[in-house]
């Protein structure tokens, strides 16, 4: 898939009694924690005449929630981010296969898992930033980050991150456990400080020039650019980004999605729901109120989206890659990944 500028109060995790069998509900589950989202929910309402219960919370919680509930879970659907976390979810048992045309159509196949148990919904780009001041020369592919030449420059997220364990699964994916152990040692190599923080994190680095390179989600970056962010709006001409690996297998895309839970009790709802965030109109609204790239394709961008520029994506299995996230792990402990 290539994206070019053309194209088209969190609650509690609480124990909260749903009324998960009465008539035009959905009991939703959902660990993304944006404001933004909720015209999602609005919109559905009234569209539908359903009525979303929400339950938000941090994505491992809601996972071991639903485990705990068992067979007496009122989840309908959870949404989730990242690759790892939607494994995790089929690996436990907490999410059931559907038949979807609409998605099946809509969705790419690369962005759905091989059984119909989770579909991705949104995606957003893993980039290289640098300085632009200090650095004449900045790495062209995610392979290039462990080049010595850059040794201590690289500032970049823990191992515990999902993103980067999916970036990680991914190259697993494409080069061979051996190729990406060698170049999870040598980003260890180059790293300008312990990982700290999150990926707006990553870019304040820049700006304070603890780290001349950073490697963060594109949603991040193109907030910045939409809204003032602390630490990086300011003075945000001063990173530079790369598309990376765009004579290879193209930049790696991170996915938020969803699925049917195992045990739902309002599946109808729940069928027609995830089709509702696959319209244009939801779609859309990913990109327009989180700076998100939709996953279907021809789907206009928002403005912020829209000047991150042209690029390949990725267009690897994620299911493939979902199931190399354990070794990826792996290879984390092996390197001392912190």
């Amino acid at each position: 898939m290539t994206f070019c500028k053309t194209s088209t109060a969190a609650a509690a995790l609480m124990s909260l009694a749903l009324p998960a069998l009465a008539d035009g509900e959905l009991n939703l589950y959902s660990s993304r924690h944006y404001d933004t989202d909720e015209r999602l929910y609005t919109d559905f309402t009234e569209a539908t005449g359903i009525t979303i219960n929400r339950i938000e919370g941090k994505a491992d919680e809601l996972l071991a929630r639903m485990e705990a509930e068992g067979a007496n879970s009122p989840a309908d659907v959870l949404l989730t981010v990242d690759t790892s976390r939607l494994k995790r979810a089929k690996d436990m048992g907490l999410l059931q296969s559907i038949e979807s045309d609409t998605l099946e159509e809509r969705i790419p196949g690369n962005l759905q898992d091989d059984d119909n148990q989770w579909f991705g919904l949104s995606q957003r780009a893993r980039i290289i930033f640098y300085n632009k001041e200090t650095l004449d020369n900045p790495p062209a592919t995610y392979m290039d980050l462990a080049d010595p030449a850059y040794k201590g420059q690289v500032c970049i997220r823990s191992s515990t991150n999902t993103y980067n364990q999916t970036l990680l699964a991914s190259i697993v994916t494409h080069e061979g456990e051996e190729a990406a152990t060698e170049w999870a040692q040598g980003v260890v190599d180059n790293m300008a400080r312990a990982p700290q923080g999150g990926d707006t994190d990553q870019l304040r680095g820049i700006v304070s020039g603890e780290c001349d390179i950073a490697v963060s989600n594109s949603y991040y970056f193109a907030r910045a650019i939409r809204t003032d962010v602390d630490g990086v709006s300011a003075d945000i001409g001063k990173i530079g980004l790369v598309w990376p690996d765009q004579e290879g297998n193209g930049a790696h895309m991170n996915l938020s999605g969803g699925g049917v839970a195992k045990n739902a009790p309002n599946r109808e709802n729940a069928v027609k729901f995830l089709e509702y965030l696959a319209s244009d109109q939801a779609q859309v609204y990913f990109s327009a109120g989180n700076d998100e790239f939709p996953t279907v394709e021809g789907v206009e961008l928002a403005d912020s989206v829209k000047q991150l520029g042209e690029f390949k994506a990725d267009d690897v299995n994620l299911s493939d890659v979902a199931e190399n996230i354990g070794t990826a792990q792996k290879i984390f402990d092996t390197v001392g990944w912190e």
